[in-house]
């Protein structure tokens, strides 16, 4: 039988994930937030943030929700932040979800339609959640568990601390995020709108991980210029932007590209490539761990741009370099406030947490590299994320709640 609390999380969970709100990379240097959708599931959750009586609520033109519970103390602590963004993914379809709830898996494959099945062989943590609730894909496009479970267990601890008041309680604020999937949901981010001295993004995935470590990373636009010609008369005259672009690409290191590195090794990965034979644009993503090694690789790709226009005479090669967002682990260490009560709170329930590094960013990264506010990553229980094959697992869920509602109490007591 399931608890009030797994109960609430799975309906909240549900009604957010049929709301249509991929992002669209395209449309985000323009429109923030890009899609329309997201304005729903905000506007949804203003709308419930309103029905528990929480009256400081703002709505940032850009798309983000900031929501504060007051405290209930009679002493001051620091306030407390919770974050998680509405967002999904286009890496296959993240409009049209139609979740499917399997109240006890048995232990099985799940087939998802005639094309698609979920195999165990290839999810090992299946095996945890035997006779125990899953929420899985049509096959037809991702669940959104990414982040939309995050939304609904930071939602669901807001009602349980406004229907309880013997829990006691900080400050604490509620920001809800657009556009964190197109690397966009902090670009417009008000600060001077909030008051936490430490927060938490609530966008992990399986139970009990959490991370405080994720990428330094640059994006690096290379434009290339061709000379055109007729190709009935070209040799010596024509150079193809296409060629040089090709050249470019094939000599960035196969062994530190994205599919062969995990782990702490960083990466280049040659993205997107569009253009003709006289004009071409390139988007090279960098990621590591080590700062000054991904420095070191922007300045690879600048030397890389010079050896091109020596093999291509007349062509020509320029490179925009732009870091996106830094290794949150140094203000994690600085400010210990945030590690330290969040595996207190774990020891508390006797959840054995562990740190797993980020192989990406979130908005918490962001966050913590521009105003110093620590910002750990906690599981959602949410598992394949990006894909049609993602699930989630509803005990996880409910752990991710009682792990933020049990960081609130340990920050009741500082």
């Amino acid at each position: 039988m399931r608890s009030p609390l797994a109960t609430d999380i799975l309906d909240r969970f549900l009604r957010y994930a049929v709301v249509d709100t991929m992002s669209d990379e395209n449309l985000v240097a323009d429109k923030h937030p890009s899609t329309e959708g997201q304005w729903d599931l905000l506007n949804l959750l203003v709308s419930e943030l309103k029905e528990l009586a929480i009256e400081d609520i703002q709505v940032d033109e850009h798309g983000i929700v900031i929501a504060r519970i007051p405290s209930n103390l009679d002493y001051e602590v620091p306030t407390l932040g919770f974050m998680a963004h509405v967002d999904t993914a286009d890496d296959v379809m993240g409009n049209g979800v139609k979740p499917r709830v399997i109240d006890a898996y048995d232990g099985n494959d799940v087939k998802l339609n005639e094309e698609y099945t979920l195999l165990r062989s290839e999810n090992e943590e299946l095996a945890s959640y035997v006779g125990e609730t899953i929420i899985v894909t049509d096959g037809n496009t991702l669940l959104g568990s990414d982040d939309k479970a995050g939304v609904a267990e930071i939602m669901a601890v807001a009602k349980l601390l406004c229907s309880d008041p013997t829990i006691k309680h900080g400050e604490i604020e509620l920001i809800f995020t657009s556009d964190e999937e197109t690397g966009a949901g902090m670009d417009n981010f008000p600060y001077d709108k909030i008051r936490c001295e430490y927060c938490y993004t609530i966008d992990g995935g399986k139970r009990f991980e959490i991370e405080s470590e994720c990428f330094n990373a640059a994006t690096v636009k290379v434009h290339f210029s061709g000379v055109s010609y007729h190709l009935g008369s070209a040799r010596g005259r024509l150079v193809n932007a296409l060629t040089m672009a090709s050249y470019f690409v094939n000599s960035l290191p196969q062994a530190e590209s994205p599919e062969a590195t995990d782990g702490r090794y960083g990466y280049y990965c040659a993205l997107a490539m569009n253009g003709t034979s006289v004009e071409t644009d390139l988007t090279v993503y960098l990621r590591d761990f080590d700062l000054a090694i991904l420095d070191r690789r922007i300045e690879a790709l600048k030397a890389l741009a010079q050896a091109t226009e020596a093999l291509y005479p007349n062509g020509k090669v320029s490179l925009d370099a732009k870091h996106i967002y830094y290794n949150m682990v140094l203000v994690a260490k600085d400010k210990p406030i945030a590690m330290n009560s969040l595996y207190e709170a774990g020891r508390r329930l006797g959840m054995e947490l562990h740190e797993e590094l980020i192989r990406g960013g979130t908005d918490g990264s962001r966050m913590a590299n521009e105003q110093k506010i620590p910002c750990p990553n906690i599981f959602t229980g949410g598992h394949n994320l990006h894909s049609r094959f993602e699930w989630a697992a509803l005990p996880a869920m409910e752990d991710s709640a009682r792990l933020i509602a049990q960081i609130i109490q340990v920050g009741a007591n500082l």
